[in-house]
């Protein structure tokens, strides 16, 4: 039967929000559940059982689990991907952890899912010195090669939180970025001068690549599409893959300086050709893949790393065919690619592991 404490609730506020949900209980849940069951009402419950500790104090994990059952529809759980407190390494060895074993938090209803570490990017410049997008810092970090003196660039005042993703050297050996807020931007590291742009499109840019001839390209998540940068002026010019939302999520050039595309969400590998502005796609062997990475080697070969198959796969663009290869641990989550001749280095960030892949 409604109370009238329940009818006053309810008229006052529109939606709740409870944090900590994993350490309510049953009787806490049913409360919150019969005032905001309305279908104009919103009761958001964050939590997440692999924390819940106080059973001491009545706490009951399998309240938060019984939610989430009866979450359905527009309703249904979403899953916060993005650790923004920890660094890759640390979530990583987190992932190797709780991987090792199936169920490892006894009940079949408690699921781990590695989630993706806003961490920095890293490579090797023309001075043989790493450099850093660091989306903490906001900045662009070059650490000595042999004082490890670190000297940071920081973003323009008022630039905001552009988290940073990734870095490619021009052939005038300007370091180009990305930021997934919105914006790319360009350092000299002659003279330390800094400048930020706004993408044409707004949020989205992630991967970034530079061609044998210096060019710069960078490929556009949540835009879906690639955009090349004219390094002269700074300018970004959009190039739409034939696939709508396909996702690009990263960029890598071949000895030609064709692009090739991992597109994230139709799991599909393509290759742009600037010469002749065609398109080519190639959809990834499975049931669900899920494209991430790509790296093309010295022979030309393509190779890209699959979430969904949880493998790494090489691409012939002679043949037109894939070549598979597992990872031995689940959850390889493998978000970067590198290589040097005869070799193809991995980082897997699911698992904490650096794998190497020879074939000479």
């Amino acid at each position: 039967r409604i109370q009238p404490w329940e009818v006053q609730i309810r008229h006052r506020f529109r939606a709740a929000l409870i944090d900590e949900f994993q350490d309510t209980d049953e009787v806490q849940y049913e409360i919150f559940r019969r005032i905001f069951h309305e279908p104009d009402q919103r009761l958001y419950l964050i939590g997440d059982p692999k924390q819940a500790i106080y059973s001491f104090r009545g706490a009951d994990v399998f309240a938060y689990l019984r939610a989430a059952r009866e979450a359905v529809g527009a309703r249904r759980p979403e899953t916060l991907a993005t650790n923004h407190r920890s660094d890759e390494p640390l979530l990583g060895a987190l992932a190797a952890l709780f991987s090792f074993r199936p169920g490892p938090f006894l009940e079949d209803a408690i699921r781990f899912h590695a989630p993706e570490a806003r961490h920095p990017a890293r490579l090797y410049g023309p001075d043989g010195a790493p450099w850093v997008t660091d989306g903490g810092l906001n900045a662009i970090v070059r650490v000595d090669p042999e004082s490890f003196e670190v000297t940071r660039y920081p973003l323009p005042q008022g630039s905001g939180y552009t988290n940073l993703n990734t870095a490619a050297f021009d052939a005038k050996g300007i370091l180009w970025f990305t930021g997934q807020s919105g914006i790319y931007g360009r350092l000299d590291p002659a003279t330390g001068a800094l400048r930020v742009f706004d993408a044409p499109r707004g949020r989205g840019p992630y991967g970034i690549a530079s061609t044998p001839a210096g060019d710069i390209y960078y490929a556009s998540l949540a835009g879906s599409h690639i955009a090349r940068i004219d390094t002269a002026t700074g300018e970004a010019q959009t190039i739409e893959p034939p696939t709508p939302g396909q996702g690009a999520r990263r960029v890598w050039s071949d000895s030609d300086g064709r692009i090739w595309v991992s597109e994230w969400l139709s799991g599909q590998l393509s290759r742009y050709d600037p010469k002749t502005r065609s398109w080519q796609a190639w959809k990834l062997p499975g049931e669900a893949p899920r494209t991430y990475a790509v790296y093309v080697d010295e022979e030309d070969k393509v190779w890209v790393s699959d979430f969904g198959a949880n493998a790494m796969l090489r691409f012939d663009p002679a043949s037109e065919r894939f070549e598979s290869f597992p990872s031995p641990q689940r959850n390889a989550a493998v978000r970067q690619i590198l290589g040097r001749a005869g070799e193809v280095w991995v980082p897997e960030s699911g698992t904490d592991h650096l794998m190497v892949y020879r074939w000479k």
